[in-house]
């Protein structure tokens, strides 16, 4: 349930100036207004002057870091940095965690939780087990807190904190292509608005009543005015402007490609994509002999199928190398709990392919008499791979 703003704002304040305070960050904006920086981090240090409060501010170009003495000079920082139309707050004690957001109408949306300890004597298969997201935290209400989707969840969001830099700032602009029931959606915005970025996300699916199921549940949640979702096709819904950072998490077969596609078109700085059922290629392999001395990679159909499946995530990974992107693919989940357990992963450089990027590209597809889907797809409307 919503809060007074300014309550809840004392309540922070006492929190910040609390000799227990670990990290706080405050990001994004309030509707209508903005703050002179758009992102301020304090944290404790300690310098041979004595302990001291570190404030981090940037303006969005460059960086200033503060060290303010306890007592009437950091309860005037503070105070200053309150005083900012910031749309979040994120604050960490050792006793406790806050996590404020401010409404369109101006109320604060507040989330508090116990700042999870770990086990006297953490070792071995004995240490307690360390989420990015806290199990306990209310979106588990929602989309369920089962601990396979826990462990999904938290494997996701793990390959998400290691894509983004940590100095990220500004606001983030996030698609999720082929959402689906969209637990990992909520997730995601949970977790990117804790590390106190201003993110605005749209998830897309073709079926309209997942829509509406997500809608709600984004309106339940407090987060309608930031979490909004489109009934439509991986290749044709309607998303503007577009985003910096591109999720397609279990797209069946060529809607991963789809995804990709769009990805690139978007020119998006980031891409995280769990590929799913690679029937395309697989089909390609089956209609004829493999090239000298492969042949005895396809002859059985349970080989021929999951060499199918890696062809397919190499291509993808090399084309977008050809397209301005550094591409790795890694595990996602543990492949105890999914056999689909990979993850591409990708970043834009903005640099030119190398001829030899270009040729072990080619080279691969020539030798296999494949057409990716991908290829056909970004071909369509940029310069084809020579």
């Amino acid at each position: 349930m919503p809060e007074p703003l300014d309550a809840v704002l004392t309540e922070v304040r006492a929190l910040l100036l609390d000799p227990a305070l670990t990290r706080a960050v405050a990001a994004g904006r309030r509707r209508g207004r903005r703050p002179t920086v758009v992102r301020a981090e304090l944290r404790p240090v300690t310098l041979k002057a004595g302990p001291r409060l570190q404030i981090a501010t940037s303006d969005g170009a460059r960086p200033y870091t503060r060290n303010v003495a306890p007592g009437p000079e950091a309860s005037a920082a503070v105070d200053e940095l309150l005083a900012e139309p910031f749309g979040n707050w994120h604050v960490e004690t050792a006793d406790a965690t806050l996590q404020l957001r401010v409404t369109k109408s101006g109320e604060a949306q507040v989330h508090r939780a116990a700042t999870t300890r770990p086990a006297a004597t953490p070792s071995g298969n004995d240490r307690a087990k360390e989420y990015l997201l806290d199990p306990g935290d209310e979106i588990f209400a929602e989309i369920g807190g089962s601990a396979a989707k826990r462990r999904q969840v938290d494997a996701f969001l793990r390959a998400l904190a290691a894509t983004l830099p940590d100095d990220l700032s500004g606001p983030l602009r996030v698609v999720d292509l082929g959402c689906g029931n969209a637990y990992l959606t909520f997730a995601a915005y949970r977790y990117l608005t804790s590390r106190g970025l201003d993110v605005e996300l749209v998830g897309v699916d073709v079926r309209e009543d997942q829509r509406q199921r997500n809608t709600e549940l984004a309106q339940r949640l407090g987060w309608a005015d930031k979490v909004s979702f489109v009934a439509g096709t991986i290749a044709d819904a309607a998303v503007d402007p577009s985003p910096d950072l591109v999720l397609a998490l279990h797209a069946c077969d060529t809607a991963t490609d789809e995804a990709l596609a769009r990805a690139v078109r978007w020119d998006a700085r980031w891409v995280l994509a769990a590929p799913c059922c690679h029937h395309d290629l697989a089909k390609q392999l089956r209609a004829q002999p493999a090239p000298g001395p492969y042949e005895l990679l396809t002859r059985q159909g349970i080989l021929r199928e999951r060499f199918a499946d890696v062809l397919t995530d190499a291509l993808r990974a090399g084309l977008l190398r050809v397209h301005g992107y550094r591409a790795e693919v890694v595990e996602f989940v543990d492949s105890q709990h999914t056999p689909r357990n990979l993850l591409i992963r990708a970043r834009r450089t903005g640099s030119d392919p190398t001829d030899a990027q270009r040729a072990e590209y080619r080279e691969l597809v020539d030798q296999w008499r494949v057409t990716p889907r991908l290829e056909t797809l970004l071909s369509s409307e940029r310069t084809p791979v020579a």
